[in-house]
């Protein structure tokens, strides 16, 4: 099992603490009592309701197994706001670039924190890990996953 640091921010840190508290005291406590009711509805070896039931307990048990391995190894990296003299592209800012002719706009987080859909990107990302380091202005090819090269410029950095 991989015991390296995980890097995040410290708002990420945070919701991930959150959903934790929510899984293992709200979660568990409904949970037990799903698993009760449905267990009252009879026969538990025709018992969909008790299945579905156990078996949503397991996924949910795996989330929390897989918080507390996040949260031990959670390392809070120094955001943007720690680097504004650098004014350089790193974990925590948010980063306008022209992609190809299009205007985007991407917040770098860690892997853990990535919700690509809603523009957080992670810094171990193709385009995340361009990014990093570059400034204001800064010109480059970004690499994509089939291999082809893609031209962009940052166009904005907020901390």
């Amino acid at each position: 099992m991989d015991r390296s640091p995980i890097p995040m921010t410290a708002e990420g840190l945070q919701k991930l603490r959150e959903e934790y508290e929510h899984l293992t005291v709200i979660g568990r406590r409904e949970m037990s009592q799903r698993i009760q009711a449905a267990r009252e509805l009879g026969d538990l070896r025709e018992n969909a309701e008790y299945d579905t039931a156990k078996n949503d307990q397991g996924l949910m048990e795996a989330r929390i197994r897989q918080i507390e391995d996040v949260l031990k190894r959670a390392t809070v990296m120094e955001t943007a706001e720690g680097n504004k003299k650098q004014l350089a592209v790193s974990i925590g800012c948010t980063v306008t670039i022209d992609f190809d002719g299009d205007e985007e706009k991407y917040t770098i987080v860690s892997p853990v924190e990535a919700k690509p859909r809603e523009g957080r990107i992670s810094n171990e990302s193709p385009v995340g890990r361009a990014l990093l380091g570059h400034r204001i202005g800064d010109s480059f090819d970004i690499t994509m996953p089939n291999g082809r090269k893609v031209p962009a410029k940052v166009k904005a950095i907020t901390y």
